[in-house]
């Protein structure tokens, strides 16, 4: 069974993104685990700190290496794949999920904050550094709820039928998934495509495959 590992310095932020529908399902099932760190009980400081100035100037806080260094260690051969969220990652995409979902192996996610961490953390510690896109969010949680998301849902079992995941958009590189609709067939004067009424599966398929969205 994989675990995620989260380190974090908002424990609270990822337990509560599992307590509830499939994620709440599949971890009760055994599809796989959590393990959430609070980076603040591996800090060397009385006062908790994490953080510390950075070395040359520049502004805003640097995570220090030795607090993560602590909390990697903690996890000792569960670790598996260290990968850290960090705006100058590489921007993660569905096939990077696929690989992540078929090493089977435990993962684990540090979360970027402030300027981001010590780069001797990416040089020493790190499998792979990654990105949600071109773009930066005031914290590294919500990249990784993102990623452990897109891992676990490929993980047998998870999803209530194994074909959901087959049409999805970016499983074929370059299209996205065709439109679908549900009742009322009309709505305002807007109509469902005929054909999708017809109960005609073959020409169904067809007008599918035809209609799949290009990026």
């Amino acid at each position: 069974m994989i675990t995620i590992n989260f380190i974090t310095l908002f424990p609270e932020r990822i337990e509560s993104y599992f307590c509830d529908g499939l994620q709440k399902k599949a971890i009760e099932k055994g599809i796989f685990n959590i393990r959430v760190v609070y980076l603040r009980d591996f800090s060397l400081d009385k006062f908790g700190r994490v953080d510390d100035t950075i070395y040359g100037g520049g502004p805003g806080m640097l995570l220090k290496i030795e607090p993560i260094e602590r909390a990697l260690e903690s996890l000792g051969e569960s670790k598996g794949i260290v990968c850290l969220m960090s705006a100058s990652g590489k921007v993660y995409n569905q096939e990077m999920a696929n690989y992540l979902q078929s090493m089977d192996r435990n993962i684990t996610l540090i979360s970027g904050y402030f300027e981001g961490v010590d780069y001797r953390v990416v040089e020493n510690f790190v499998d792979m550094e990654l990105s949600l896109g071109e773009f930066v969010l005031s914290c590294g949680d919500l990249a990784a709820l993102c990623i452990a998301d897109s891992v676990v849902r490929l993980i047998p079992g998870f999803m209530g039928e194994a074909a959901s995941l087959e049409d999805e958009s970016h499983n074929v590189k370059g299209l996205l998934e065709y439109p679908q609709y549900t009742r009322p067939s009309k709505y305002k004067g807007w109509l469902v495509p005929e054909i999708l009424l017809s109960g005609n599966h073959k020409e169904i398929k067809n007008w599918k495959e035809n209609n799949k969205r290009r990026l």
